[in-house]
């Protein structure tokens, strides 16, 4: 089978209308220039023109990818919220949160960036390839069963997740490596012991009633989904060695005694070290290595089955150049675009201590019982 990557994308996902403000607040009175809402599409236009006109153009397949139906997106979501969200007008904008816009039409917009994920994970499970990536928004990680949080409305990974359960998959992992915490995708399988989630994010806790889970390494799953969930809150300053170490150490190994039958990337870019929502110190060359780890990864657990979809990443130019990187690394190329900014003091201090709190919290969680 040739090494090429399945990239599924719509342009309908620039017509998501976030609105201005001061970065997530109103506009100021006092401020001329009005800044667009962080969470925008020229974020995702720049992330389209370098894969699209980059050095890796020539290995990647572009597909249109469904629109996911009211039945997909109710394996994952309450239908009380479904239809709270059907029933916004067409021509209206609404604020779930001061963070979270839903914008004109951003209904139908919402259904086809699941579907692109949908799409994604249904290629790889047919073996039409091993490898697909949706770069699709609004992102979907925080999106739980029945509320939207932290710009996300349906879980798009959750969404395709349980599709594929419908179709006869049983088992999957997801990789979170967004700066903020995958609440969204624990909640929705916090119980369930075939899920496997992990979420690697800065160590921001709960932040309110739409976010009440804190990120902490006691949140390990219940039930008999005790153990099937890993969160592992960095500390602010952590760059590429700690996500490395982190990953290769902790991660890694956890991912392979659930051998999922396919592995799952919320590939997030927000940790990288000009973000403007995260407080981390990634650079190219990090995301590098992860992609580069996730491949293997999945190569060693399900067969090489690897989904990656686009979630956050809020520095317009750099973030794009760190999913050009990232994606690089799954596909086992050399780096071919020069990081075009300066290298920040990554946190290497204590590095080891930490690796070793997390894995004695996420025994004693299990022991405990979460």
């Amino acid at each position: 089978m040739n090494d090429r990557l399945a990239v599924f994308f719509d342009p309908c996902i620039f017509d998501h209308d976030t609105g201005r403000g001061f970065f997530e607040a109103k506009a100021s009175p006092y401020m001329p220039v009005i800044e667009t809402h962080p969470e925008n599409s020229e974020r995702l236009r720049n992330m389209y023109g370098v894969l699209k006109d980059g050095p890796i153009a020539e290995v990647l397949d572009w597909h249109a990818g469904e629109t996911a139906a009211r039945s997909d997106l109710e394996r994952f979501h309450l239908s009380a919220y479904i239809d709270e969200l059907a029933a916004i007008p067409v021509s209206e904008s609404r604020a779930f949160s001061s963070t979270t816009v839903f914008g004109p039409g951003s209904y139908a917009i919402c259904c086809k960036a699941a579907g692109l994920v949908m799409s994604a994970a249904s290629h790889v499970c047919v073996g039409k390839g091993r490898i697909a990536y949706a770069l699709t928004r609004p992102p979907g990680h925080h999106a739980q069963p029945d509320m939207a949080d932290g710009y996300c409305f349906f879980n798009n990974i959750g969404v395709a997740i349980e599709k594929l359960r419908a179709r006869g998959m049983q088992t999957a992992a997801v990789i979170d490596w967004d700066v903020h915490h995958g609440n969204g995708t624990q909640e929705g399988f916090y119980e369930d012991p075939d899920i496997l989630t992990i979420s690697l994010h800065m160590n921001h806790g709960a932040w309110g009633k739409t976010h009440p889970q804190t990120g902490a390494v006691d949140e390990a799953g219940s039930g008999a989904g005790l153990g099937k969930n890993l969160n592992i809150p960095m500390p602010y300053g952590s760059g590429d060695s700690a996500y490395v170490r982190v990953f290769d150490e902790i991660v890694a190994p956890v991912v392979r005694r659930h051998q999922p039958e396919m592995l799952f990337i919320a590939a997030g870019q927000d940790a990288n070290q000009f973000d403007p929502n995260g407080r981390q110190l990634l650079s190219m060359n990090g995301f590098y290595e992860l992609g580069k780890r996730a491949r293997a990864l999945a190569d060693a657990c399900c067969d090489g089955k690897l989904v990656l979809v686009q979630e956050g990443g809020y520095a317009i130019s750099y973030a794009a150049y760190c999913l050009h990187a990232t994606l690089e690394g799954v596909m086992n190329r050399s780096a071919s675009l020069p990081d075009p900014l300066a290298y920040m003091q990554e946190y290497t201090d204590g590095i080891d201590d930490f690796i070793n709190h997390i894995r004695t919290s996420y025994e004693m969680a299990l022991t405990t019982g979460g």
